[in-house]
């Protein structure tokens, strides 16, 4: 009996501190979204000073709608992706008590009849190029809208109540170093506050600014301390720089315990070792009771500390329609590849790998771990996997401009200008070089060609099937390392080699870089593998040619495309745009 009542009084005990700390919890903040982390006053739940939303897939979100690129001491950037019939009134809501948005940016809009909205006339890019496959990008309603203020914030409302559509958006950024304005497309930048007056902690500045929803003010810790600045339990405050975060938790560094940082890391803590234990519960009692292929799979991923999302096959049939040959983008050496839709409205290429005499799944599950971790701006994403009913598919993101086969036979587009052909060279150099060095074990594309080097909004360069040549396919029994070349680049003739397009005598940077190129052509193509570049060396070489024509923007104006699916079509996924498939898609 004795025992019985330890134990109810132990149970009592322990269900009351848990409430203590649950009650705490739910006045504290939750700044983590997925495997981000964003500082103070940021967080995504109710108690935090400013609420920003996190999706399903741990993406950062604005309003629910507007991706967030990143959070800095005065900015949140955010992704205004085009749509032709979104509300006006979706750009007034991004004006809250807390954040609002900044002159420097120019709104798109449409479906305008004021004629005090002024037409775009942006000499630095074509709109168009980034708009393309959107039919309302071309209606003589496209305008621009600028608001030019003291304070910086965007107040002018009364030519919005002119027009119904917002399209998009341009951020603009001054270099006072450079003197060069930089553009960025459906790019927009809110400037954010705390309402009302300074309250910042010791060693903190304090910026009082004016905003539209009234006074505001940020904190900055002064020079020699870090921190948010901010005095409230749940945030960091100022410290020296010298100061550990234990020795300041505990007053060692002349401030004050932070009891609430600790009493919250203590029921975060007390929360996780909770839902661990129903995880672990329910994971047991689930494995006693399924004997569904697709788990055991599912579970394999696990154990090998994949880093992406196991994308369910049924998801994946729904997405394109059973592998429908209407949504069929293109077919080459390692697999096919589909146009797709998945539950959350968003477009990605689907590649369904091809079979192979053997059952390979670990090996493929290491090569879907290897290639998953690689990070790189040039290299196109691994958005996940599916390795249900003896199937191997990759599901990548999708590019909107199409390959560089595409645009250099000009089946997309009239043909790109000399520097955004040398700035794609370079980006590709990049993304090559870090397969080749910076990843263990290194990663050898082996199959480096135009048709699998995709363009993305802004015409970036992006390599696909990076790491496929890994998997070991069977019809590949022999790949040739020697180099291969046209006489002309031998004999120095580069006018019988060169697109007639591009005018190598316009001026003389033109004229210098594109023998640099070709010279450094010529020694990639050497026979002699000691006075071959390394692929670091070539990267390094094409960054500094790009660079040595660093001019105001009108440099980088690239040519718009259009939109056909033809010949260039191979293993790397045809980036159309998601509404027009072809039936008829062939690899080389």
């Amino acid at each position: 009996m004795i025992l019985l009542l330890k134990a109810d009084a132990f149970l009592f005990s322990s269900i009351f501190i848990l409430l203590i700390f649950t009650a705490h919890a739910s006045f504290s903040c939750n700044n983590t979204c997925g495997s981000n982390h964003l500082p103070y006053p940021f967080g995504f739940s109710s108690g935090c000073q400013i609420q920003l939303n996190c999706s399903r897939n741990g993406e950062i979100l604005v309003n629910n709608e507007f991706r967030v690129q990143y959070v800095t001491q005065d900015k949140i950037r955010i992704n205004v992706q085009p749509q032709c019939n979104r509300s006006v009134q979706v750009f007034r809501n991004l004006f809250t008590t807390n954040f609002a948005p900044l002159s420097s940016n120019a709104i798109l809009l449409h479906n305008c009849s004021s004629d005090a909205v002024r037409s775009c006339s942006i000499p630095a890019i074509s709109v168009e190029t980034h708009f393309e496959s959107l039919s309302c990008s071309n209606s003589s309603g496209l305008s621009c809208l600028f608001d030019l203020t003291t304070d910086g914030f965007f107040y002018n409302s009364i030519q919005l109540r002119q027009c119904r559509s917002l399209l998009s958006s341009i951020s603009s950024n001054y270099s006072s170093t450079s003197g060069v304005t930089s553009l960025d497309v459906q790019a927009m930048e809110l400037g954010w506050w705390l309402p009302g007056k300074c309250h910042c902690s010791d060693h903190a500045s304090c910026n009082e600014l004016k905003s539209p929803a009234g006074p505001g003010y940020r904190c900055q810790c002064k020079d020699g301390f870090i921190g948010d600045g901010y005095p409230d339990p749940a945030a960091a405050g100022c410290r020296k720089a010298s100061c550990s975060l234990p020795k300041y938790l505990s007053g060692q560094c002349g401030g004050s315990t932070r009891i609430g940082v600790l009493i919250g890391g203590i029921a975060a803590g007390v929360a996780i070792m909770v839902t661990l234990g129903l995880l672990c519960c329910c994971i047991r009692r689930r494995r006693s009771t399924t004997k569904h292929k697709g788990f055991t799979k599912l579970c394999l991923a696990e154990t090998t500390g994949i880093n992406i999302p196991i994308i369910p096959y049924k998801e994946i049939e729904k997405a394109t329609n059973n592998f429908s040959e209407k949504q069929r983008l293109g077919t080459g050496a390692y697999g096919t590849v589909y146009a797709g839709k998945l539950h959350n409205d968003f477009w990605v290429a689907i590649k369904r790998i091809k079979q192979r005499d053997t059952d390979s799944t670990e090996q493929v599950m290491n090569e879907i771990k290897l290639i998953s971790s690689v990070n790189h701006p040039n290299l196109v994403r691994l958005l996940g996997c599916s390795i249900e009913n003896g199937e191997q598919i990759l599901v990548y993101e999708f590019m909107p401009n199409g390959t560089l086969c595409q645009h250099l036979q000009r089946e997309r587009g009239d043909g790109l200008a000399w520097l955004v052909r040398l700035t794609i060279a370079a980006e590709t150099a990049q993304a090559i070089a870090h397969l080749h060095s910076a990843i263990h074990p290194p990663i050898y594309h082996r199959d480096i060609k135009s048709s699998n080097i995709l363009l993305d909004y802004n015409f970036r360069s992006k390599v696909a099937d990076f790491g496929l040549s890994r998997l070991g396919m069977t019809e590949i029994s022999h790949i040739s390392t020697a180099p291969q070349g046209t006489p002309g680049i031998g004999k120095g003739r580069l006018d019988e080699i060169m697109d007639p397009f591009i005018d190598i005598n316009s001026d003389d940077w033109t004229l210098s870089s594109v023998h640099k190129v070709a010279e450094l052509a010529f020694r990639c193509l050497s026979f002699d593998r000691d006075m071959r570049p390394s692929m670091v060396e070539v990267a390094e070489e094409l960054e500094q040619l790009r660079l040595s024509r660093w001019e105001p923007c009108e440099e980088i104006n690239r040519t718009a495309s259009s939109s056909v699916e033809t010949s260039c079509s191979s293993s790397s996924y045809i980036s159309e745009k998601p509404h027009s498939f072809s039936e008829n898609s062939s690899g080389k």
